[in-house]
């Protein structure tokens, strides 16, 4: 079972694109989140993306330094550089997004 839930703090506003057309037209969010490793001082940075109803939730209610969880799968992927490189690739899918602090902090 792909499952995961982290807890940790936006580093930007999320990026939100359209994208397709017609059938397959969409909405994705893109944000990364600072989440701290148990024990330690060190932060892991997270790569998430959101689509549609969870891309239009990010787009309006997460902004730079808040803290939520989310719910989602890892997927990883590879992609070849301009200098031929391989680049691996690991994101969250972000299934559910959830408040951690109240709005006053």
């Amino acid at each position: 079972m792909n499952n995961v839930v982290l807890i940790g703090r936006l580093t930007a506003d999320p990026e939100v694109k359209d994208y397709g057309k017609g059938k397959n037209a969409g909405t994705v969010a893109n944000y990364t989140l600072a989440v701290d490793r148990a024990g330690s001082e060190d932060a892991d940075f997270i790569r998430c993306c959101a689509f549609n109803g969870g891309a239009e939730f990010a787009e309006k209610y997460l902004t730079k330094g808040m803290k939520i969880a989310v719910r989602g799968e890892i997927r990883t992927g590879s992609y070849e550089n301009k200098n031929g490189d391989k680049i691996y690739t690991t994101e969250v899918i972000v299934n559910q997004h959830e408040f951690c602090e109240s709005k006053k902090k």
